[in-house]
């Protein structure tokens, strides 16, 4: 029968849980209790367990076993709730306080406990552990946290192989050599005197890669790069391709966030002005990609061109009375031209850059007056609004390379002739006809000697005149759909890109060009 303890003195509660812990601590590291083994607990007192004998379990903690021998203890020495708590805290924190040592049982009294070391036991977040030391158990369908530091090394470091196919040696991007890589058809011919241009009789390939309509197309003016074809189109994007050889995309660039209306080179073959209808227009570089100048223009830019002598000044028209000059190293507007006019169509610099000649969508009911309108670009001031006086307006300009003339695309099925020179009269005795336009913006282009000139055709033809007799030299049956644009090679004779309504950019080429350029090729994948 188990005695009952006598409080003969007054002690504190403090005093009494020291020795309650003292003695349950004896008790669990004798690893056994015999059944008339007699605990000591306060003041001398013995108190008997119940008749019973248990063994360490090695799957069970410590903890348990505390909570086990302190409910007989407390349920013989009748102590409060309390008391209970307060037994058991302080038995953790003395066993379990220091998390650097290690957790064991002592030898005692010549026998040896049957557990040397526990096994892991939970700690509060708070303890005096380090939390990322912590045993976590991550549960299924749950991300475990990974620290922002550690996720931008892993970006950094994946960022390469998603895109194996663009990495060339040397670290260097495929975009990187768009720029420096020079196309073998093209060095044959820059190595000679330049032809008499010729006229592209066969189609040699398509290109296609865009959603939407393609506005313009247009070759980079730098000899050496001039396989490079620049391409605009309505599906918000513009790409620069190889069309002298392999007719592959090289870049794609996404500056914009409405339909690209027009695109040219920089002089220098570096970098590409735009004109959007999200407002803005942009010059971009072309081997990064990256933005250079974002000017916003506050209406649809239809049209974007270089001043010819300072090709830092550039100037915008569209949806607008008014046609605004900007300073890309400022990015500030300089000038404002604005007339009585609801829409620009199209920009022409004359040469030497002192004048410059818009078209306007502007039509009165028994003559033009305003259809095109010359400008001087530096005092702002209106030249002459006579120049067209029939009732057709025109989509596009053309400036003659060697002659003082240009010619504009009319919607009256024909190209007129004028002169770029005051008080530019039209030759009503020439004018290019058999093509159609039919209110597309049909564009014409000259040859680089001026003596052939070329125009689409809203039947998806492409139509060659000899300039100086406007007598029509070849048809080129190259699209379906409406065939926008007509671009002749800088360097390569007989060679064009066309674009249609449909998203396609076709090369045309001579039949001898076009086996020179096969045996070429096929020379150059031999070495």
């Amino acid at each position: 029968m188990s005695s009952l303890v006598a409080y003969e003195d007054s002690e504190s509660e403090d005093e009494s849980i020291d020795q309650v812990e003292e003695g349950t601590s004896a008790s669990v590291q004798t690893g056994s209790y015999e059944q008339n083994q007699e605990v000591v607990l306060y003041n001398n007192s013995k108190v008997t367990p119940s008749p019973q004998s248990f063994t360490l379990d090695p799957d069970r903690t410590v903890l348990e076993y505390h909570g086990n021998i302190s409910d007989r203890s407390i349920s013989s020495l009748h102590l409060n709730s309390q008391q209970q708590n307060c037994s058991i805290r302080t038995t953790q924190d003395k066993h379990f306080g220091d998390p650097a040592a290690p957790v064991s049982l002592p030898r005692t009294q010549g026998k040896t406990s049957s557990l040397q070391t526990l096994p892991h036991i939970p700690q509060r977040f708070g303890d005096g552990l380090n939390p990322a030391k912590r045993h976590c158990t991550v549960l299924p369908g749950v991300r475990p946290y990974i620290p922002k530091r550690q996720r931008l090394a892993t970006s950094v470091e994946t960022v390469g192989p998603k895109n194996p196919a663009e990495q060339v040696p040397g670290n260097k991007t495929r975009e990187s050599q768009i720029l420096s890589d020079v196309s073998e058809t093209v060095k044959l011919y820059l190595a000679h005197k330049p032809e008499a241009a010729g006229i592209p009789r066969r189609l040699l390939m398509s290109l296609a890669g865009h959603e939407g309509p393609v506005n313009t197309v247009q070759w980079c003016p730098v000899p050496h790069l001039s396989h490079l074809l620049l391409s605009a189109s309505m599906d918000k994007t513009f790409k620069v391709w190889d069309g002298a050889e392999s007719g592959r995309c090289l870049r794609v660039y996404t500056c914009h966030s409405g339909a690209v209306r027009d695109a040219c080179w920089t002089p220098c073959g570096r970098h590409l002005l735009t004109g959007s209808f999200d407002n803005t227009a942009v010059i971009t570089d072309v081997e990064t990609g990256q933005q250079i100048v974002k000017l916003d223009n506050q209406f649809k830019v239809m049209c974007a061109v270089l001043h010819p002598s300072n090709p830092d000044v550039f100037l915008c028209g569209g949806y607008s009375s008014v046609v605004k000059a900007w300073d890309s190293r400022s990015c500030k507007m300089v000038k404002v031209y604005k007339s009585a006019i609801q829409q620009t169509l199209d920009i022409l610099f004359l040469r030497g850059g002192v004048d410059f000649i818009i078209s306007s969508d502007c039509v009165s009911r028994d003559s033009a007056d305003r259809t095109l309108i010359a400008w001087d670009y530096q005092t702002t001031a209106k030249v002459s609004n006579q120049i067209y006086h029939e009732r057709y307006t025109c989509p596009s300009l053309a400036l003659h390379p060697l002659e003082e003339s240009f010619v504009a695309q009319t919607n009256g099925n024909y190209i007129a002739v004028f002169s770029s020179q005051q008080p530019y009269r039209m030759n009503k005795r020439r004018r290019y006809e058999g093509h159609k336009v039919e209110g597309y913006a049909v564009q014409c282009e000259f040859s680089q000697d001026g003596t052939i000139l070329a125009s689409g055709s809203a039947t998806g033809s492409a139509h060659f005149y000899d300039y100086h007799n406007a007598r029509m030299l070849q048809t080129l049956h190259a699209h379906s759909q409406p065939c926008l644009c007509v671009s002749q090679h800088p360097v390569l004779p007989a060679t064009a890109a066309t674009c249609d309504w449909a998203g396609e950019i076709k090369m045309a080429i001579k039949s001898s060009r076009m086996s020179l350029l096969n045996r070429t090729i096929i020379h150059s994948r031999r070495d």
